[in-house]
């Protein structure tokens, strides 16, 4: 759940005030670099991603009959082998790493029962980028363990950290493949994206050079990422993705006004306006993010080749503070700030500086709750199960 590697980005020196720096070349970082590490918030503290990932665990809920299906059409396809090898992309770090795991497992081992199948030992890689909390990750795996003492057949969990827009497996070697909310991350911010001032992703009133900028960078990633695990993938293998996208279709620039990236923008100029942040340090920066639509995928993946596609599901995007109440908006307003900021602190620190964190998701949380009764949300997940075309190997 992860996003791939950024290019490093000169960071804010803690000994001068924002002030002080708002004037000189130093402010004006190339729009098309972020922080390093791009990583969720690790630890399990309060403001952790492994303790604001409730939202993740929903969406895995939601994805998990398509996981299901797939994993035993793989199981009967390749005729119950021996060995599989499975690997989660962009796993990050908490107890929702191993979800996804647990089901595959558990998966297979009551369809071997129930066809008299003897259960094969499972590979089971974690990836995600080097500087991921794989301490935290792997202090749960005792949880795992626990889960699937019932489980007949051996599996070996391993890490394996690396961007996935880059070769991590072997040719050939890889049976089954899953990602949830790690392919909306962009491997950069992308280029051209000058004239969208004072919002730090797309909006309503941006300009659509912006929008173009953005689904070109979305389109080399997703080919490229389809590309690499098309040499890394045994023939009929499969893929289950699931990533935040929209479901609008006909004005490329309509984000919801309750979009979170939106609101953050907000409270971003809540800040100029204080005084706290320059704007000039606003202009540049932008999230490496991109929520395409059903369309926009299903063209991607046609057009690169590799695999066809079995599933392409939507589900609404549940943040859980569709209410009137005040005390209960208040408090989902709070709920999304943890959990925004569990995913972009460590992009914002890199950027503006640890000193306005706090500031800045008091007065996100505060945009919440004036958006929670906001209807007809176009904010949506997105499911799709791939499988690998059969490749004919040259003698």
């Amino acid at each position: 759940m992860s996003p791939p590697s950024i290019n490093k980005v000169n960071e804010r020196c803690n000994d001068k005030s924002e002030n002080e720096i708002n004037n000189g070349d130093e402010e004006r970082i190339s729009k098309n670099s972020v922080g390093s590490p791009l990583c969720m918030s690790g630890g399990d503290g309060d403001n952790s991603y492994s303790t604001n990932s409730l939202l993740q665990r929903r969406v895995l809920s939601k994805a998990k009959p398509v996981l299901i299906k797939n994993t035993k059409e793989l199981m009967i396809n390749l005729n119950f082998p021996r060995y599989i090898k499975v690997t989660d992309l962009g796993c990050s770090s908490g107890q929702n790493t191993f979800l996804a795991m647990s089901e595959i497992i558990n998966t297979i081992n009551v369809l071997c029962q129930e066809r008299n199948q003897d259960p094969p030992e499972i590979d089971c890689c974690l990836n995600d980028l080097p500087n991921n909390d794989f301490n935290t990750t792997f202090k749960f795996i005792q949880f795992f363990n626990e889960k699937n003492t019932t489980s007949k057949e051996l599996y070996f969990v391993s890490g394996v950290p690396g961007s996935f827009y880059s070769r991590l497996f072997p040719r050939r070697s890889l049976h089954l493949v899953h990602s949830s909310y790690g392919l909306h991350w962009l491997s950069k911010v992308p280029e051209g994206l000058e004239e969208n001032k004072m919002s730090i992703y797309i909006h309503n009133s941006s300009p659509l050079s912006t929008y173009k900028a953005y689904l070109n960078q979305f389109q080399r990633d997703f080919t490229t990422f389809l590309k690499l695990r098309a040499e890394e993938m045994v023939s009929n293998g499969c893929m289950v993705l699931t990533f935040i996208g929209r479901s609008t279709i006909d004005n490329p620039l309509h984000r919801d006004c309750c979009h979170f990236w939106t609101l953050l923008s907000k409270a971003l100029c809540d800040l100029v306006v204080e005084g706290l942040v320059s704007a000039s340090k606003v202009n540049s920066f932008y999230i490496p993010f991109y929520d395409p639509n059903e369309k926009e995928v299903k063209e991607m993946v046609e057009k690169e080749g590799s695999f066809e596609i079995k599933d392409l599901e939507t589900h609404g995007y549940d943040l859980g503070h569709c209410n009137q109440d005040e005390t209960k908006r208040s408090k989902s307003g709070k709920n999304e700030a943890n959990y925004i900021r569990a995913v972009s602190e460590p992009l914002l620190v890199a950027h503006f500086g640890d000193a306005i964190i706090n500031i800045l998701f008091n007065k996100f949380a505060h945009h919440v709750s004036q958006h929670a009764s906001c209807k007809n949300k176009t904010t949506v997940s997105i499911v799709v199960s791939l499988t690998r075309k059969k490749t004919f190997l040259m003698s």
